[in-house]
């Protein structure tokens, strides 16, 4: 984050610890024996900082996607939800075909590029409905809330394209780059993680049969 110079490092403090300790800040200064005007511009302060912390708790700093621990949070959320009102859920993992090979090619600091160029592409590509991680590495998760099987298949082909089409230039020098997709759009598992870890065969199914296309799960 560019405001204080704070920067992402693996925060580790979830968020409904934050907001506890956010309160339990508000409610010290609130006793405090000082004008009512200085308590306010405090709690300003302190509230602002909050957000800012609260904000990096759930972003990847490299690409400013929402990260795994938060995928993780509202994945949970969402499956108990479309289970509970019969509501359709579709979750597509997202990799980049031979990305070890980009980076030992033209180095880490090109990887990173790829990185933020396709979650450029995919902010640019889903539905404001849809929530959007980078999952680790060179992997990203889609949640894409109210979407039978059928309906995610079209933004994820049509994300495989943009990536293919897209020129990824970086220091004069043109990268060549695709993407696999997994999706999973079946509810009826124990768990949300047993419908992202079919998710992710389906992803091992379209790299084994080559790569740069989408698979759904059986």
């Amino acid at each position: 984050m560019d405001n204080n110079e704070i920067t992402n490092t693996g925060f580790e403090i979830p968020s409904d610890v934050l907001d506890e300790i956010q309160t339990n800040i508000q409610n010290i200064i609130e006793s405090f024996d000082i004008p009512d005007d200085n308590k306010l511009d405090v709690i300003k302060k302190i509230n602002f900082m909050y957000t800012q912390t609260k904000h990096m708790s759930v972003t990847d700093s490299l690409t400013k996607l929402f990260n795994r621990r938060h995928f993780e949070t509202e994945f949970e959320r969402e499956y108990k939800r479309a289970n509970r009102y019969q509501n359709d859920l579709s979750v597509a993992i997202i990799d980049i075909d031979y990305f070890k090979k980009i980076n030992d090619t033209y180095g880490h600091l090109c990887g990173d590029f790829v990185l933020k160029e396709i979650a450029y592409l995919m902010n640019k590509n889903f539905r404001q409905t849809d929530t959007i991680f980078r999952y680790g590495g060179e992997e990203f998760v889609v949640i894409l809330t109210e979407t039978p099987k059928e309906t995610a298949y079209i933004p994820m082909e049509r994300l495989r394209k943009l990536v293919e089409n897209h020129a990824f230039n970086f220091k004069g020098q043109k990268i060549d780059v695709t993407i696999s997709v997994g999706i999973n759009s079946k509810t009826d598992y124990e768990t949300a993680f047993d419908m992202l870890e079919d998710a992710d065969k389906a992803l091992y199914g379209a790299k084994k049969s080559g790569r740069n296309q989408v698979k759904s799960a059986e």
